[in-house]
């Protein structure tokens, strides 16, 4: 069964049952059918290709994404943790010719469009590989981000894959946290929620906490709780620390939930232990946008702390001889631009797999940083990027699994009193998800495992001896 023809029934089999709401209104799955549909053949009657989408959480983003989809347009998810000009890197590169959002420059109005529906015409739209239905953006590991291009039935298999592998959870009603403009909460918010036939509550972001790219209340998220009374969530590490802590402070907070999904970067096995003694039902899960977000994950009752679950259904995970982890059967069409996906998925991050088929998370094969907000970025792009700074004499960064990231930097001799005016400087060239949060001065020569005989630093060995007061910075206390 496809997601429409999902919706089309529910429509007729339990036309008042409610599947979108914010605080401010509630659509029920007739009256969401309708919407959609009519939305598709008026963005077909204005002939429009590909579709940024640029909105808050929301029904509209909810309706415009399915719309859009309905019709066969392409739908470009515009993250608002992206910088002014990733997102018209995004509108650039990807080709699209409408945008549902704020205005901008060189973009023009539609009429009688109930949505900020505007258009321009792309300078010369790249071609899609055959059958693309929703260019994601990764977080751009460097300079700029890359485009993932999926196709509809790979969008449909995940979601009916996750549907079924959380249908013993029982959920009645989901809260979105995450930006639907990021894949993990499109799918797991949205999708799923409505191949089930249950409800989504998708408030604004600043609803539920958060207030830029990476600051979050836990404050305003314990109050979300509290009025949504949530059955399900899915969560970065960093907003599952905020939980436990919020559940921490106000044990009835965790009471409505049955099912907490987290992934997106390292999880602190004490962390999850932490979670599940509180009463949060956590299930851990791996996945990349490239293999549609989501490739394992633990069920409901049935999990393996400290493992990501079973692979889904469709897909067929096995390990190179360096324990890289390789997926089959759930890649990606290609990235944006580039030559066709192969047909086995090469994730770049390493595992085992136990006799029971359930993958654990070892590490990764490149020194890629996922942070604590799921956001990655390559260290090498910043410290690159550090070099046009006369202050900054030798820098490393390190954000893995952290809600911020630390700099340790070697001032240039005689640059020290410069030297956070160029810090500051030098992340006004970065996205927030990849600046520097906080630092600390070091010499790099004090220690000679710290270099390689041409001078080369050691990441993991400098990362040994500071990873304490790395911690320390972040968290104000000692690792």
């Amino acid at each position: 069964m496809t997601l429409f023809s999902r919706l089309a029934e529910l429509a007729i089999a339990q036309p008042a049952r409610p599947a979108l709401c914010d605080a401010r209104r509630e659509i029920d799955y007739a009256s969401l059918w309708q919407q959609v549909q009519q939305l598709a053949q008026r963005l077909r009657t204005a002939q429009v290709q590909r579709l940024a989408l640029a909105l808050d959480n929301g029904p509209d983003w909810a309706i415009a994404d399915l719309a859009a989809m309905l019709a066969g347009i392409v739908v470009i998810p515009l993250p608002p943790f992206f910088t002014a000009a990733q997102q018209q890197w995004v509108l650039e590169s990807s080709g699209a010719d409408a945008l549902i959002g704020a205005p901008r420059t060189g973009w023009r109005r539609a009429p009688d469009f109930s949505l900020p529906l505007q258009r321009c015409q792309p300078v010369a739209p790249p071609v899609l590989p055959a059958g693309t239905a929703k260019i994601t953006y990764t977080s751009g590991s460097t300079g700029q981000p890359k485009g993932v291009c999926l196709s509809l039935d790979h969008l449909q298999r995940v979601s009916q894959a996750l549907a079924d592998r959380v249908m013993p959870a029982a959920v009645s009603h989901h809260l979105t946290l995450l930006p639907l403009a990021t894949l993990l909460e499109n799918i797991s918010g949205l999708y799923v929620p409505l191949l089930s036939g249950v409800s989504s509550r998708i408030p604004a972001l600043s609803e539920v906490g958060f207030a830029g790219a990476r600051q979050f209340s836990a404050a305003q998220l314990a109050a979300a709780l509290q009025r949504w009374q949530p059955h399900s969530l899915v969560l970065v590490p960093e907003l599952l620390r905020l939980l436990v802590m919020v559940c921490q402070q106000q044990p009835a907070l965790a009471t409505s939930l049955r099912l907490v999904a987290v992934g997106g970067g390292k999880v602190s096995p004490a962390l999850v232990e932490l979670a599940q003694h509180i009463g949060i039902p956590l299930c851990e899960g791996y996945g990349l946008s490239e293999c549609g977000s989501v490739v394992a994950l633990n069920a409901p009752g049935a999990g393996r702390p400290g493992t990501a679950g079973q692979p889904l259904p469709h897909c067929e995970v096995t390990l190179a001889a360096d324990g890289e982890i390789l997926v089959r059967g759930a890649g990606m069409l290609g990235y944006l631009g580039d030559a066709p996906a192969p047909v086995q998925i090469a994730t770049g991050d390493l595992g085992q797999l136990d006799a029971d088929g359930y993958l654990t998370i070892t590490g990764r094969k490149k020194n890629i940083q996922i942070t604590a907000w799921g956001r990655n970025f390559a260290p090498e792009w910043v410290e690159a990027e550090a070099q046009l700074f006369p202050a900054i004499g030798r820098l490393l960064i390190f954000g893995d699994g952290l809600p911020a990231n630390v700099a340790l930097i070697q001032p240039t001799p005689g640059g020290e009193s410069a030297l956070a005016e160029q810090v500051m400087q030098l992340n006004q060239r970065l996205p927030d998800y990849a600046q520097v949060h906080h630092y600390l001065t070091v010499d790099f020569s004090a220690e000679r495992n710290w270099s390689t005989a041409n001078g080369r630093l050691r990441r993991a060995a400098v990362y040994a001896d500071w990873q304490s007061r790395i911690q320390q910075c972040v968290t104000g206390e000692s690792a």
